[in-house]
């Protein structure tokens, strides 16, 4: 695997990708709050049988391409960002993967760009459709899904998380992921994701 700078209009997004340039192209989208690292296994896996596979850490979590506005991370732009990130790759079309919130981006861009995406998996992220329906009609999901929109709308949920060296945000991984991932999510250092990326341990 290796680490790449795909440059777009909405800024530099940091991604990893392995196999060969040729092969069939893939895009990894990962969910929240993890980055592309989160596919690197998939990422070997897929490069293995002869795919070109990417795996870029979506906006807001790429540090070239963070903006500060609530607004800038409507779906249609996250939607823009995978389209501009696979013209600047060459790829006229590719199969799309979406993880949690990747998932949901996945789905969104499969829709507003069917000619472009060969083939949609989601894992974990339901139709938006199907969960729209269902949170209006179902107590229970509805229960469920509500740390959607506290997050989204407690201003000082980033802080909380991010607070004593992202103790609560740790927790969050803690027994769900790998060691490695434990410390390089949080983190967000571009050198822990280089070592990371090449297989040393962190």
């Amino acid at each position: 695997m290796s680490q790449l700078s795909v440059s777009t209009c909405a800024g530099v997004f940091d991604a990893i990708g392995a196999g060969p340039s040729e092969g069939r192209p893939v895009l990894l989208l990962h969910g929240l709050p993890q980055t592309g690292l989160v596919w690197r296994r998939q990422i070997e896996a897929l490069a293995a049988h002869g795919y070109r596979v990417v795996a870029p850490d979506q906006r807001g979590y790429s540090p070239g391409a963070r903006p500060q506005r609530p607004e800038d991370y409507r779906i249609s732009l996250l939607v823009d960002d995978v389209v501009a990130i696979t013209e600047e790759l060459g790829w006229a079309t590719f199969d799309l993967v979406g993880h949690d919130w990747g998932g949901a981006v996945a789905w969104w861009t499969a829709d507003a760009h069917p000619g472009r995406v060969r083939t949609l998996t989601v894992v974990s992220t339901p139709h938006p459709g199907a969960l729209a329906t269902t949170l209006r009609t179902d107590q229970d999901q509805r229960r469920r899904s509500h740390y959607m929109i506290d997050w989204r709308e407690t201003p000082a949920t980033e802080e909380r998380l991010l607070a004593h060296d992202a103790r609560e945000l740790r927790a969050l991984y803690a027994g769900k992921v790998p060691q490695d991932g434990v410390e390089a999510y949080p983190a967000g250092r571009s050198h822990r994701r280089a070592e990371l990326v090449q297989g040393r341990p962190p």
